[in-house]
């Protein structure tokens, strides 16, 4: 819910509610943030010791509350020093006054810590407990830690903890055993800025939609291979497991790729996926652009079905819902080589019926279909930093894991097949109309007499800078309208996601209006230009 989209931000663990059960399936502990009123259970991998990343976070966030929150922090931790030297001069006597004051019942410092963090004031009975952990410490007893015990009772064998228990571990002789082992004090770090696990790429994270009763959308971020566990709740989440990666770069899946479609996007893909060590064979309409990738190692297929009959997991990249429906159902098309056990993934942006429409006959012959689309352009292909949007087989989305992260930096798994075609036109809606109303300002100023790149200048000190505006409005001003991103490509998300409201009844008069620009742009013969060449349909 709301903590997920929290920044990092320094907590404790304490003890939690009795009637509030510890979710199934995680080693997490309940974590009170500081500064707020807010409390949850917070998986191990996502804590890290307060110390070591204190100076980090307090550049990153700058907010008044957060300040707030370190110094509640550091008074915890001053009053805390200060009860343990204290009682590290008579550490028997210091027993016997917390136990009789555990009979009579006063609250010491640590207990009104944990009292804020309970629902409806209600305090957790055996609080004392919680004062022993705290004195254990410096008085040596041998009393174990939350996070020591956590770890006991944890189904995991013995041995070597994981890498993630690791950075929990208290140096000996620092101030931070003294505090930490107590109530472990702490970042919660968000999933989608977690450290990525050792060898792991740094540029890539899956996220796995999860549908829970709360209205609120939850990711969770993991990199690398994923190990899926259902809850309690009946969502499904995902945790991190050991990395595929060597060394940092990407171990190839040992399946065979099939990859149909060559053009902007495709060509990028497919170079990513043969520098990444993939055996993969091609195919494109027009045979001339095989060419270049038959020289950097792929294999020549003849025709769409002799493709997917030689390859365990075919991928495809055409132009619109015509193109996708000819190049399976067509002759010698896709269908035609899919098997029981073959694997489809169409990666063309169409809309949900078409792609609903190919799943269905893939499947009915035995094969298996994932919606793959992609959110990029020709820049962010060849660099291998695509989004992408998949829907379908939750199994197949994970069998094309290195092949994802060899031409993306992130992807999305969405449910059920349509998901991902509807969530890619609205994207793609969004960025179309965005691109007009660049066109539109960018013109309006010219001609009202002000500096076109003036009004850039403005724009990128403000907070629309991006890198999408400032790239565009120079294809403008400098009148290079080379395709990264065909304007008919982009007209014709437009006109799906119009036709998608359509279908629900939803107003997109944004939409609308941006397409008919984009249109005008068309007839004015720029349709194979760059999207921002919509700019012409404005001048008079």
């Amino acid at each position: 819910g709301k903590l997920g989209r929290y920044p990092p931000w320094p907590g404790k663990i304490v003890n939690p509610p009795k009637d509030l059960k510890k979710p199934r399936g995680k080693k997490c502990f309940f974590v009170k943030f500081f500064g707020t009123e807010d409390h949850a259970w917070i998986k191990v991998e996502q804590l890290k010791p307060y110390h070591a990343h204190k100076e980090e976070m307090i550049k990153i966030n700058k907010g008044k509350r957060f300040q707030q929150a370190v110094d509640a922090v550091e008074e915890f931790l001053r009053k805390t020093k200060g009860k343990d030297q204290a009682s590290s001069h008579n550490s028997s006597e210091e027993k016997n006054r917390r136990n009789s004051s555990e009979e009579r019942g006063k609250q010491s410092a640590g207990e009104e810590k944990r009292k804020a963090s309970l629902s409806e004031g209600k305090l957790k009975k055996g609080t004392g407990e919680g004062k022993k952990r705290v004195s254990s410490v410096s008085s040596e007893r041998g009393s174990k830690s939350p996070l020591k015990r956590a770890q006991d009772q944890s189904p995991r064998k013995r041995g070597r903890p994981p890498k993630d228990e690791k950075d929990l571990t208290i140096p000996e002789s620092s101030t931070v055993k003294r505090v930490m082992t107590g109530t472990v004090a702490g970042f919660k770090w968000p999933p989608s800025v977690s450290e990525p696990v050792k060898d792991s790429d740094p540029h890539f994270h899956h996220f796995l939609l999860s549908q829970t009763e709360k209205p609120a959308v939850c990711y969770q971020a993991i990199t690398k291979k994923l190990k899926i566990c259902e809850e309690e709740t009946g969502s499904t989440s995902i945790q991190a497991a050991d990395s595929t990666a060597v060394n940092g770069s990407i171990t190839p899946t040992d399946k065979k790729i099939g990859f149909l479609g060559l053009g902007l996007m495709g060509s990028g893909i497919v170079s990513n996926l043969l520098k990444m060590g993939h055996t993969v064979t091609v195919w494109n309409r027009t045979a001339e652009k095989c060419d270049l990738f038959i020289q950097e190692g792929a294999r020549l297929g003849r025709t769409p079905a002799e493709v997917v009959s030689t390859c365990d997991i075919t991928f495809a990249c055409v132009s619109d819902p015509k193109a996708a429906k000819d190049l399976v159902l067509g002759p010698s098309g896709v269908l035609q080589g899919i098997r029981p056990g073959k694997c489809y993934v169409d990666m063309s942006t169409v809309d949900a019926d078409t792609v609903t429409e190919l799943a269905q006959v893939i499947v009915s012959r035995g094969g298996r279909f994932l919606e793959a689309p992609v959110s990029g352009n020709q820049q962010l292909s060849n660099d291998g930093m695509l989004v992408i949007l998949a829907a379908g087989d939750r199994g197949l989305y994970e069998d094309c894991s290195s092949c994802f992260q060899a031409m993306g930096k992130t992807s999305f798994f969405l449910g059920e097949v349509g998901n991902a075609a509807k969530m890619m036109l609205i994207v793609n809606m969004v960025q179309g109309s965005f691109m007009a109303t660049i066109a539109e300002g960018l013109t309006l100023a010219q001609v009202t007499g002000q500096s076109q790149q003036t009004l850039l200048d403005i724009l990128n000190q403000g907070q629309l800078a991006s890198i999408f505006l400032d790239q565009k409005c120079q294809n403008i001003l400098q009148g290079n309208f080379k395709p990264d991103f065909y304007l008919k490509y982009i007209q014709k998300d437009l006109r799906l996601a119009i036709a998608l409201g359509d279908s629900v009844n939803h107003p997109t008069p944004m939409a609308a209006a941006a397409n008919e620009v984009y249109k005008r742009a068309k007839a004015l013969d720029q349709s194979d230009n760059d999207m921002s060449a919509v700019y012409r349909a404005y001048i008079h």
